[in-house]
């Protein structure tokens, strides 16, 4: 099955009846290392059910069921920022060094902006961008030079910083529908497990990215998974569409739950208090009248919570 991808100007020009894909310069720099200066973490938990032990000063790691991941709470989102950058690079290098392609899966909102650190030094020099591919996990369905634009806000914070090569960012197609876009962006990931750039997990058969990137929202939303809707239950799709998101725009479309817990990684940045009470619900074994997106996520590999003190000022 043919891919309809093609390529994206800088410019974000739009080209009629196509998916896009984006090519950026390289600007070569030096390489030198930074290590970061920490400060102290106090973390106080109100619930017997976690315990807490430090590892690096800035950073103290909350232990929970196994079925709930790796907890890991930093004093500020700055000292966040530098670990998700550290914990990234790694990956990638290591996928890069077993495979030919290092597929990494992003969200919208804040979650872009917590990469900031990975545009900069050591890891603009060290990591090999030639072999990241670049999804997202949830789109608007607007066109892409639009404010409410994923691709835009992923392009502007971190796309045109870093030298990844063309043809290899995979946005929707925003001359379709919303349902359109969402078949077409099914057919693009499965021609890319086809031509093996994409891997695919062999006790589901939906696609098994090595990395998905996510925020939460503060009712517990996940992509473009929100509580209560039926999307959270589609177990067939790949890639579905929404027309009626509680949060505006309402014109989505989303990867579904299956292929985001078919990922090798998955790793949930949440900073701020405004998303605490969701945190708490989702990492204590609290029973809650409606189970939250968030709570649904289980990765056939490892999930990893990067939270900032005050989303996890609840636990």
């Amino acid at each position: 099955m043919a891919s309809t991808c093609r390529a994206l100007s800088a410019n974000l020009r739009t080209l009629p009846n196509s998916s896009f894909i984006r090519s950026l310069p390289y600007i070569p720099s030096r390489f030198f290392a930074v290590k970061p200066a920490f400060s102290s973490l106090k973390l106080n938990s109100n619930s017997s059910r976690f315990s807490c032990r430090r590892t690096k000063a800035s950073m103290a790691e909350i232990v929970t069921p196994k079925s709930k991941g790796k907890v890991k709470v930093f004093d500020t989102e700055e000292d966040l920022a530098v670990s998700l950058a550290e914990y990234t690079a790694d990956l990638a290098n290591k996928v890069s060094q077993e495979r030919s392609s290092f597929t990494v899966v992003f969200s919208g909102g804040s979650l872009v902006k917590s990469l900031r650190k990975l545009v900069g030094q050591p890891y603009i020099d060290s990591v090999d961008w030639s072999k990241w591919h670049v999804f997202w996990v949830d789109e608007r369905v607007v066109p892409k030079d639009h404010p409410d634009s994923n691709y835009l806000l992923a392009y502007t914070e971190f796309l045109s910083k870093v030298p990844i090569p063309t043809g290899h960012v995979y946005a929707i197609n925003d001359a379709l529908s919303a349902e359109g876009a969402a078949d077409d962006y099914e057919t693009c990931l499965k021609h890319l497990v086809q031509t093996k750039i994409l891997d695919q997990s062999h006790s589901t058969n939906f696609p098994k990215f090595d990395l998905m990137l996510m925020g939460m929202g503060p009712d517990g939303h996940i992509a473009s998974l929100f509580p209560g809707h039926p999307l959270v239950q589609e177990n067939e799709k790949w890639v579905s569409f929404i027309k009626d998101s509680p949060k505006p725009p309402p014109e989505r479309i989303s990867f579904t739950l299956p292929v985001i817990n078919s990922s090798a990684n998955v790793a949930l940045v949440v900073a701020g208090a405004g998303k605490a009470s969701a945190v708490h619900t989702a990492l204590s074994d609290v029973s809650n009248s409606e189970v939250l997106p968030v709570q649904l996520v289980e990765p056939e590999g490892e999930l990893t919570w990067f939270l900032d003190k005050e989303a996890a000022s609840k636990l």
